[in-house]
């Protein structure tokens, strides 16, 4: 009895990660297979057209903003609306809720933090590299590794660009060129 129930815990409880635009169009979609189980149910989602098919379908079914959780096709879809982009993780039906859930409110929390509150289409292409780098640091090959969102964006952020530049004005020429007059008039002193 215990034996049948354990047989089917596994690390990998997220099939697949989707981006849909407001057409239902691919922004970005990442499929996962377990390792050590090439045969499970996402077979079925194995080819291009196969994958399509199944996006479209299941945009139909969620365009519509108002729900988080849908059963399509046999398998568990949770969805988040964001102007005009839709988040989807998707895995089995066995799968927690609760887990998917909040591994796709940890995605779309770290990368508003990323794109600085701007979660629009335009944005998600412009920074695919980063949109990308949350993704993974979120999902890994199908197994959920962190669903805390402030730590997803600080592993995934740029430093900020005015905190490295190197400011040069007046104030500081001055300071530079008072320094070196002082060095060479020790230097001339000396001889």
């Amino acid at each position: 009895m215990l034996l049948g129930a354990c047989a089917n815990l596994s690390l990998y409880s997220i099939s697949a990660f989707l981006i849909l635009d407001s057409d239902g169009g691919r922004v970005l979609a990442k499929y996962y297979r377990p390792k050590n189980q090439p045969q499970l149910e996402n077979k079925a989602l194995s080819s291009l057209k196969d994958q399509r098919s199944f996006e479209k379908g299941l945009w139909e079914k969620t365009k519509k903003a108002g729900g988080d959780i849908i059963i399509y096709d046999n398998h568990l879809a949770l969805y988040k609306h964001s102007l005009d982009v839709i988040f989807y993780v998707i895995g089995p039906t066995t799968e927690n809720e609760l887990m998917l859930y909040s591994a796709l409110s940890a995605f779309s929390d770290a990368l508003s933090m990323v794109l600085r509150n701007q979660v629009e289409k335009r944005a998600v292409m412009e920074n695919l590299d980063l949109v990308l780098l949350c993704l993974d640091e979120t999902v890994d090959d199908g197994i959920i590794v962190e669903t805390d969102s402030a730590t997803i964006a600080s592993r995934v952020s740029r430093p900020r660009a005015d905190t490295t530049e190197i400011v040069i004005n007046e104030q500081t020429l001055m300071s530079a060129y008072q320094t070196v007059k002082e060095k060479m008039q020790q230097r001339i002193g000396q001889f």
